[in-house]
C-alpha cells in the first residue's frame, strides 16, 4: 500500500509552520489516516490545519511512549476528534520522571489522561493489528547501554524511583509498497532491539525504512556510529529522523549512510 507521511510537529520550524520539542506524524495509508503522537502541546492542531488536514478525520491515534513531548497534545486531539481510538502500551501510566543532578521532575503523560479518556484509549499488549497492514509492536526492554544513558530517566513505583526500562515504548509498523516501515518516535529501547523485535514479529518480511527520533542528541560519537552500523547491517534503504537526534548525530549518520538519511522538519512530506 502506498504510504504518505506528513510531519506536523518537529523541533525544526519550516514551511511557515511552528516547531516545538516534540513529534507528531500524520500517516496516510490507503484511505486511512493515522496520527502518531500529538507533540508537547496543542500546536499540532494549527500546523495540520495549515497543511490541509482536519483532525476530525483521523481514523486512529497511536502513542509511541509515555512522555509529555509526545502526549501533551492528546487531550486537544480528543476535543477535536470524536471517533478515533488512541492506542497506547498497556504499561502506559503517569509515572515518568526526569532527573538533573538531585532534582526530579515530571515528564509523563497528562496526569489524568488515562482516566479522563478511558473510553477512547486502547491499551495494547503483544503485536496488535490496528487495521489491515498497520501494526503496533511493543518493546520489552531497553537496548542502550546502562547506566549513563538512562540515569536521568525514571519511573515512579511503589518501591520508589527506578530507572526507566521503557516497557511503555512501542513502534508503529506499516506494510508499505516497498516493505515494512518502522515508526518509533524516540527509540529509547535502542534501534537494534527495536529492529530485532520487528523482525521477530514479521519473519521473512523486508524492512525498508525507519522513521523517528533516535535520542542521540547527547550521546558520544562511538554510540552514534554504532547506531549507523545497526542501520547499515539491517539493510535499511531509508531513514528519516529528527526531534531528539539533533544535528551532530545526524551529520555522523549521513557520513556513514549517505543519501539514505533524511532530516525531519515541520511540514515535510514523505511518500513511500
Amino acid at each position: 500500500m502506498r504510504t504518505k507521511i506528513t510531519v506536523g510537529i518537529d523541533n525544526i520550524a519550516a514551511n511557515g509552520l511552528k516547531g516545538e520539542w516534540g513529534l507528531s506524524l500524520m500517516i496516510e495509508y490507503g484511505d486511512k489516516k493515522i496520527l502518531l503522537d500529538a507533540g508537547a502541546s496543542a500546536l499540532f492542531l494549527k500546523n495540520y490545519e495549515k497543511l490541509g488536514f482536519d483532525i476530525a478525520d483521523v481514523d486512529y491515534g497511536v502513542l509511541s511512549h509515555a512522555h509529555c513531548d509526545h502526549a501533551n497534545g492528546i487531550p486537544a486531539f480528543f476535543e477535536h476528534n470524536k471517533k478515533a481510538m488512541f492506542y497506547v502500551s498497556e504499561n502506559t501510566a503517569p509515572d515518568c520522571y526526569g532527573k538533573i543532578l538531585f532534582v526530579r521532575f515530571y515528564t509523563g503523560i497528562p496526569k489524568t489522561m488515562m482516566s479522563d479518556y478511558a473510553d477512547r484509549i486502547v491499551k495494547v499488549s503483544g503485536v496488535y493489528e490496528i487495521t489491515d497492514g498497520v501494526y503496533i509492536v511493543p518493546h520489552r526492554a531497553g537496548g542502550y547501554p546502562e547506566p549513563e544513558n538512562k540515569a536521568h530517566m525514571l519511573r515512579k513505583t511503589a518501591g520508589g524511583f527506578k530507572s526507566d526500562g521503557f516497557c511503555h515504548e512501542q513502534s508503529l509498523v506499516v506494510d508499505s509498497d516497498k516493505g515494512l516501515l518502522i515508526f518509533n518516535s524516540c527509540s529509547h529501547s535502542g534501534p537494534e532491539a527495536i529492529i530485532a523485535e520487528v523482525q521477530e514479529a514479521f519473519p521473512g518480511k523486508k524492512i525498508y525504512g525507519y522513521l523517528g527520533g533516535l535520542h542521540l542528541w547527547d550521546r558520544p560519537e562511538s554510540e552514534v556510529r554504532e547506531v549507523a552500523r545497526v542501520f547499515k547491517d539491517s539493510g535499511l534503504e531509508y531513514i528519516a529522523t529528527g526531534h531528539c537526534t539533533k544535528n551532530k548525530a545526524l551529520g555522523i549518520l549521513k557520513e556513514v549512510l549517505g543519501d539514505k538519511v533524511e532530516q525531519f522538519r515541520t511540514g515535510m512530506v514523505i511518500e513511500v
